[in-house]
């Protein structure tokens, strides 16, 4: 099975500073990775390198099959990995939900009439339909983050990365949105603190230190109470 990405040994600088230190990372078709770390370890960096977004300094980038170096090489990337952006306001950008959900089919070559239709099925089948004509600065928080998500999945992407997918989302809308990405059958790269959400959502955990890549394990504690911890392998 060929994997979806594979980082060799990748660095990425920025401003001088080295932001990812030769990482390397694997993600095969169906599978679920978190990737936890501190703020500023360059987890972020690292799910927009896997896009283009960021360029290596040195190392090796696969994605789908074929090495990806130049702007060129990373247009059909974007078209088959959606990127889940930490802040909905950079996400969204068209004046209504249906016109943003519409516009990644249409960027796909979808005609009008086609990439509307498969709008409105995604919109549909998340339960947002109701969001459709809603103007998108009108959208409360949560309301913003599910139509980036619908935005997302109307592109009918075969892997997903997530930047802090239920960040700031108040009960109602932090369930919704872990509803959602319970069922979907695609592979993730998850970038979270809510351990909560990695234990439903991840086969399998990283963690970044200082830029690095280091084997983890998602595992419960169990004390008065229990929670969720990602740990370095061999701590």
């Amino acid at each position: 099975m060929t994997p979806l990405f594979e980082l060799d040994a990748v660095t990425v600088e920025r401003a001088g500073r080295v932001v990812l230190d030769r990482v390397s990372l694997t993600l095969q078709p169906g599978e679920r990775v978190a990737l936890a770390g501190a703020n500023g370890a360059g987890k972020t960096t690292l799910l927009r390198t896997l896009v283009g977004l960021e360029r290596p300094k040195s190392g090796r980038l696969v994605a789908f099959g074929a090495e990806r170096r130049a702007e060129r090489d990373f247009r059909e990337v974007r078209a088959r990995a959606g990127l889940l952006f930490q802040d909905p306001d950079d996400q969204l950008f068209a004046p209504t939900v249906i016109e943003d959900v519409a516009f990644g089919p249409l960027n796909l070559g979808l005609p009008p009439a086609a990439a509307v239709a498969r709008a409105e099925a995604t919109l549909d089948r998340l339960g947002l339909i109701h969001l459709a004509h809603r103007i998108t600065h009108h959208l409360s928080g949560g309301e913003k983050r599910l139509a980036s998500l619908a935005a997302v999945l109307a592109m009918e992407p075969e892997a997903l990365l997530l930047d802090e997918p239920t960040n700031a989302l108040d009960g109602a809308h932090l369930a919704r949105l872990t509803d959602i990405l319970c069922t979907l059958d695609v592979a993730m790269v998850v970038v979270s603190h809510d351990y909560a959400l990695l234990e439903r959502l991840a086969d399998r955990a990283v963690l970044m230190k200082n830029g690095r890549l280091v084997p983890a394990s998602l595992h419960r504690h169990v004390h008065a109470h229990d929670h969720v911890h990602i740990h370095e392998i061999g701590e």
